[in-house]
């Protein structure tokens, strides 16, 4: 069974699974072997887990206009030809002749006003598809943030450390991602105790002689959050700082604390 497990698992059958890949025959396939195999079954939900928190990084909204058509472009102006008589006509023919000239003119001023409204109809169609297009470009731009995070998260390589608040937070928790090889980390902040508007946290790499400042955590975050890479780091810590920021680590501040493994050495 441990054989058929790992089998599947280095397959790569789940990932494409997790993120919609499969053909109809593989997603019978994994769905069964996720039924039979408790192991499987607790990669999946890991995996499930991880590309939520990628995603959560990334919010895609839907445009607010939907086209329905594109208009083929106008001329601006109708052109009439006008031909002079050859011959002069009938006094009745003259009246019905001015008549027919005061409702063709009439039709074309209302054709031109109709055409002119269609130009810049046109013309806001041509803007939304822009706004379209531009929207799309986002979008993906946004997919393709979503799935290297997801792959990042994913990556064997990939260290997770959980940092749980002492008495002084103690709903603090956040998850630090460390990938010693590729020289990335990530921060997501789950949640974080409410602090008076003159304080902030604070979180720190802390190294044989010396400690680093990795920036703020904001409470209201909620996205997976880029933190510089620090080689050689023993631990991770949050402090409790004045809001103007502090560069020196306090022990006496601190509410959280986890050592890191340390590859580079």
């Amino acid at each position: 069974m441990e054989t058929t497990v790992h089998n599947f698992l280095k397959s790569g059958l789940l990932d494409k699974y997790i993120i919609g890949a499969t053909t109809d025959i593989e997603s019978k396939q994994v769905e069964d072997h996720i039924s039979t195999y408790p192991e499987i079954e607790e990669e999946y939900n890991l995996l499930q887990e991880q590309l939520e928190l990628a995603a959560r990084s990334n919010a895609v909204n839907a445009p607010e206009n939907v086209l329905k058509s594109i208009l083929s472009e106008l001329d601006n102006k109708p052109v009439i030809a006008l031909h002079e008589p050859r011959k002069r006509l009938k006094p009745w023919y003259s009246i019905a002749a001015s008549i027919a000239a005061l409702v063709f003119a009439g039709s074309s001023y209302f054709l031109y006003n109709q055409n002119h409204e269609l130009v810049d109809e046109n013309n806001t169609i041509a803007e939304e598809i822009f706004d379209l297009r531009k929207d799309i470009n986002e979008n993906n731009d946004k997919l393709d943030n979503v799935l290297r995070a997801f792959n990042r998260l994913n990556n064997p390589e990939t260290e997770k450390y959980v940092l749980r608040g002492n008495e002084r937070a103690k709903d603090l928790k956040t998850v630090a991602y460390i990938n010693s090889i590729d020289k990335s980390s990530l921060i997501d902040v789950v949640s974080l105790p409410k602090l008076s508007d003159e304080q902030t946290y604070q979180m720190w790499a802390n190294l044989q002689d010396r400690k680093v400042n990795l920036g703020t955590l904001d409470p209201s975050n909620g996205k997976l959050k880029s933190v510089p890479y620090i080689a050689d780091a023993l631990s991770l810590s949050i402090t409790i700082e004045p809001k103007n920021g502090n560069k020196i680590n306090a022990s006496e501040n601190s509410v959280a604390e986890i050592p890191i493994k340390n590859k580079d050495n």
